[in-house]
C-alpha cells in the first residue's frame, strides 16, 4: 500500500477517490480488452465511463470521514480510498440495474446504459424474452461493476489488520442492497403499498449501503472501537432513511436539471414509494375514493375502490399520462403527504445529528460528516432547511410521527 498524507486528502476527498477509480478502472479495462475487444468496448468501457462521469461520491466520502472520525491516519489512508472506490462500483451496479428494472430512460442527465446500448444497435423495439438487447446487456454491465467492486475490495483487504470485520460489513451490505431492491420490486408486483413495507425496502435498498455501512466501514478500517462503530452505524441508519425519503420527494417534484432524471419519472413508471404510500394511507383514512383511484391509476393496481368503480373509470396499465402525473402531484400536496414526508426527513436528520454529537469522535471529522448528512438529506441550504424543488421552502407540518417503527 502507498503512504498518503490524509491531511491533504481531507481537502478534496472526491478528487482523491476519482484518482483511485481511474487507476482501478484502467486496470480492469485492460483485463477486459485481453478477454475480448467487443466486450471491452461495449460493456467494460461503458461501466468505466458511467462510474467516472457523474455522482456526488457521497458513499466514498462517508467511508473516508468515518475513518477520520475514529483517528485513522496515513497507515490506513490508501486502503480506505481503495474501499471507497470499490463502493462507488457497487453504486454503479445498483444504478445500472435499477434503471433496467424501472425502465428509466435517463441517468445523470444522459441516456441510461440500456437505452444507450439499444440506440447503438437500433434494438429499442425488438423485445427478447428478457427485454430488449440493451436491457439484457445492461444487466451484464451491472454484474461486471459488482465483480470489479468485489475484486477491488478483496485487493484492498490484503494484509489489512481489520480485514475480518470489514469483510463482514461488506458482505452484509451487498446482501442488504439486493434484498431491498427485491422488496421494492415485490411491492410493485403485489400492490403492497403499506408505509412500513416501503420504509423497510428503503432501509435495505438505500439507507444501509449509502450511509450506515460506509461510515461503519471507515470506522472499522481505522480500528475504531465497537462503541464508535456502532455509534456511526446509528448515525448512518437515521440519515440513510432520510436520504431515501428525500430522494422520493426529488423523484416526484424534482427538477430534471438537478436530478439528472425526468421530472415525475417515478410516477410515470408506477414506482411504489413511501411518499405514495403515505398519500394512500391518508386517502383511505378520510374516505377519499377519488384520490385512491388516482393513485391506483399511477401504480397500475386495482384496489377495492377501483374494482367497484371500474366501469366508471378504468385503471390504466400503460405508462401514466402527463395529466395523471399532475393529478398525483396535486394529491400529494393536498393530502398532506408531501409535508408529512418532509417533516419526517427533518426528524430523521435531526436524530442523526444528535447521535453524531453524542458519539464524541474527532471534532473536525464530525463536522464534515454533519455537512455530508445535511447534503444527503437535502438540508444543505444556508439556513439548513429542506427544500422541495419547484415549491419554495417547505415548512414541516405539526404531526410527530415515527416512520415504520424506525427510531
Amino acid at each position: 500500500m502507498r503512504t498518503l498524507d490524509p491531511f491533504l486528502i481531507d481537502q478534496d476527498v472526491t478528487a482523491a477517490v476519482d484518482s483511485v477509480l481511474r487507476d482501478i478502472l484502467g486496470r480492469r479495462q485492460k483485463e477486459a480488452e485481453a478477454v475480448d475487444s467487443l466486450f471491452a468496448a461495449d460493456i467494460a468501457d461503458r461501466v468505466a465511463r458511467f462510474t467516472l462521469r457523474g455522482g456526488r461520491r457521497l458513499r466514498p466520502q462517508f467511508v473516508w470521514w468515518g475513518m477520520r472520525a475514529c483517528g485513522g491516519d496515513a497507515a490506513v489512508a490508501d486502503v480506505t480510498l481503495q474501499v471507497a472506490g470499490a463502493l462507488e462500483l457497487v453504486q454503479t451496479c445498483a444504478l445500472i440495474q435499477d434503471d433496467v428494472m424501472d425502465g428509466s430512460p435517463l441517468r445523470r442527465g444522459r441516456p441510461s446504459v440500456h437505452v444507450d446500448i439499444d440506440a447503438q444497435y437500433g434494438t429499442q423495439g425488438r423485445e427478447r424474452p428478457c427485454g430488449t438487447f440493451g436491457r439484457a446487456a445492461a444487466v451484464l454491465a451491472g454484474d461486471l461493476a459488482l465483480a470489479w467492486a468485489d475484486d477491488s475490495f478483496a485487493e484492498a483487504m490484503t494484509g489489512t489488520p481489520s480485514a475480518g470485520p470489514a469483510t463482514a460489513l461488506w458482505r452484509a451490505m451487498r446482501t442488504e442492497m439486493v434484498a431491498g431492491q427485491y422488496l421494492d420490486l415485490h411491492a410493485q408486483a403485489t400492490a403492497d403499498h403499506s408505509p412500513a413495507q416501503a420504509v423497510r425496502a428503503a432501509m435495505l435498498k438505500t439507507a444501509t449501503y449509502s450511509v450506515e455501512r460506509p461510515l461503519m466501514l471507515g470506522a472499522t478500517l481505522a480500528g475504531g472501537s465497537a462503541t464508535a462503530v456502532g455509534a456511526l452505524g446509528e448515525v448512518g441508519r437515521e440519515a440513510g432513511v432520510a436520504f431515501q425519503l428525500h430522494d422520493d420527494l426529488q423523484g416526484a417534484f424534482g427538477d430534471a436539471d438537478a436530478t439528472g432524471k425526468s421530472a415525475g419519472e417515478d410516477l410515470r413508471g408506477g414506482k411504489s414509494t413511501y411518499l405514495l404510500a403515505v398519500a394512500r394511507e391518508r386517502c383511505e383514512a378520510r374516505g377519499d375514493r377519488v384520490g385512491i383511484r388516482v393513485l391506483d391509476r399511477v401504480l397500475g393496481a386495482r384496489s377495492a375502490v377501483a374494482e367497484e368503480e371500474v366501469a366508471e373509470e378504468e385503471v390504466a396499465e400503460e405508462e401514466v399520462a402527463e395529466e395523471e402525473v399532475q393529478r398525483v402531484l396535486e394529491l400529494l400536496v393536498t393530502s398532506g403527504a408531501r409535508d408529512r414526508v418532509v417533516e419526517q426527513v427533518e426528524q430523521l436528520c435531526s436524530r442523526s445529528e444528535d447521535a453524531l454529537e453524542r458519539a464524541d469522535l474527532d471534532p473536525a471529522a464530525t463536522a464534515r460528516i454533519g455537512r455530508l448528512l445535511r447534503e444527503a438529506c437535502g438540508r444543505s441550504g444556508g439556513n439548513g432547511a429542506q427544500r422541495v424543488p419547484g415549491s419554495g421552502p417547505v415548512r414541516a407540518g405539526t404531526e410527530g410521527a415515527r416512520i415504520g417503527g424506525v427510531r
